[in-house]
């Protein structure tokens, strides 16, 4: 079954529920669901499944989230208009990181990014 942009808001109550056990503080809680469900939301509209997200709590306090994607659609944030009010995920996700990016690889890719709370 593929996602579905209805189950954007279920992944992102599991995924709070997965941070709150490792213990990370509220604020950088709340910057990693919204990039989880910026993430989530370009993989889900912008590309094609299966769509897979993984949060890995890295040694030095670095939480790394990436969303994999059946690709190959670019994601490459476009330049909105200032009253259009999609668009601005990547930038989001950009302004929220320590650290981002994109890997491709033959089964689609990955955007990755980290934070360190």
């Amino acid at each position: 079954m593929s996602a579905r942009t209805e189950d954007i808001g279920r992944v992102r109550h599991l995924a709070d529920d997965f941070l709150a056990g490792l213990h990370v503080p509220p604020a950088a809680r709340e910057d990693a669901l919204l990039i989880i469900s910026e993430l989530v939301t370009n993989a889900v509209v912008h590309a094609l499944p299966p769509v897979a997200l993984r949060v890995l709590s890295m040694p030095c306090s670095v939480l790394r989230i990436e969303v994999t994607d059946g690709g190959p659609q670019s994601h490459r944030p476009p330049h909105p208009h200032p009253q259009e009010e999609h668009g601005r995920g990547l930038t989001i996700v950009a302004a929220l990181a320590t650290r981002h990016g994109t890997v491709t690889h033959e089964e689609g890719a990955t955007r990755w990014a980290e934070l360190t709370p």
